[in-house]
């Protein structure tokens, strides 16, 4: 079996990345499947910031997309429209080379074009988010006919995806239902192969959050929340891990709602300890497709508080049973369920043992038979005309 994968670059840390990552790791080293990795905008002295296994192939285009930027309109859409023309070349060029039985694209990077490609593959397209937030940012405010342009446009890129690709894979059954045009929508959550360290005790008097400190992991109405917190519990200790362009901007809320007892940390390789030495996990995002920072928890015993964002948290946490589900927005009641697990820790060692009973049903040997199931449906069915 030949897999190849499509994506903008594997040089960035993300849950999308490694996701593919870990992905291509296990097609080839577990099932023995020749598994390439094409990347799009990776320059050649840009590392890769997962490790992919020796056995994957990668092939990096190295379009300088971004060089766009550099002028001033109209030039800059002129340049844009060389990049994507030569962008199309190549991946075309690097799909017949490597010819494969199966050809993957993520519904965020060039899904539409992906999906057309003529070749003798069966094409899937497999989302990291919700349908609804793809391709969409609610932090970018617009005009009117900017918006209206916007929305035309992500309506005709759907449509290209749902009437070319052989199938769609979503993380949770409720995007599934955002995709009923698709040809063939399977749902397959994400799976984590990070080493467990320990397991958490619940006793530690720290609550963690990890994600990139971007707006729409929600970390200003985390620090809004924790402010609340920590005026009631103040021997208990915040720590956010992950860096991005919102450091500044965070650290100023930090001051203006008094935040105490709250620290920004940079992400770190041996992530699995912080778990460990932590009792509660906190997650505020305005969307997740799935949130691998929740499995990671629930993994290591570490009960979690999230807001019932679309769509991923509700997937994972069984509310008050594994954690707390908590009605989107709603930052005064995060707060006090924050509080709840705080003051009561036989009930964070019950949702504890209870998170890790859940994490079971996210096996990797079992999310990967889903696609090795996938793989060989598809293969055996007729195949597309090059």
């Amino acid at each position: 079996m030949k897999i190849a994968y499509i994506y903008s670059t594997m040089a960035v840390t993300g849950g999308t990345e490694r996701m593919i990552t870990e992905k291509a790791n296990y097609l080839s080293e577990r099932y023995g499947y020749d598994v390439t990795i094409i990347t799009c905008y990776q320059l050649a002295h840009e590392n890769n910031f997962f490790h992919i296994s020796e056995k994957v192939k990668q092939i990096n285009l190295e379009i300088p997309f971004f060089s766009q930027y550099k002028y001033k309109y109209p030039k800059r859409l002129l340049v844009k429209w060389q990049m994507n023309k030569l962008l199309k070349k190549s991946i075309n060029e690097a799909v017949k080379q490597v010819d494969p039985d199966i050809l993957i694209g993520v519904s965020r990077f060039k899904a539409n074009y992906i999906s057309t490609i003529k070749c003798r593959a069966k094409k899937i397209i497999e989302c990291h988010e919700s349908k609804y937030n793809t391709k969409y940012d609610a932090s970018e405010k617009h005009s009117v006919p900017i918006r209206l342009f916007l929305n035309i446009y992500r309506r005709i890129y759907f449509r290209t995806i749902e009437r070319n690709a052989d199938a769609v894979i979503t993380l949770t059954e409720k995007d599934k239902l955002f995709w009923k045009r698709a040809k063939y929508v399977v749902v397959i959550p994400n799976f984590s192969t990070m080493f467990i360290s320990n397991i958490s005790d619940c006793t530690p008097k720290r609550v963690i959050a990890i994600g990139r400190l971007t707006w729409e992991k929600g970390f200003g109405r985390l620090i809004e929340a924790w402010s609340i917190v920590c005026s009631k519990h103040t021997d208990w200790h915040l720590d956010i891990y992950g860096q991005g362009s919102m450091y500044d901007t965070l650290n100023t809320l930090t001051n203006t709602y008094k935040a105490h007892n709250l620290t920004f940390h940079n992400y770190m390789s041996n992530i699995s300890q912080e778990y460990a030495n932590s009792s509660i996990c906190a997650v505020t995002s305005y969307f997740e497709g799935f949130s691998l920072v929740l499995l990671e928890a629930i993994r290591h015993g570490v009960p979690c508080v999230a807001f019932d964002c679309p769509f991923g948290p509700r997937s994972i946490i069984d509310d008050a049973s594994n954690g707390f589900l908590v009605y989107d927005g709603e930052i005064k009641l995060f707060a006090e369920r924050l509080c709840r697990l705080i003051e009561d820790e036989d009930l964070r060692k019950q949702f504890s043992k209870n998170a890790i009973e859940k994490a079971k049903l996210f096996d990797t040997d079992i999310v990967m038979n889903q696609w090795k199931t996938l793989f060989k449906e598809l293969t055996s069915q007729k195949r597309n005309k090059p």
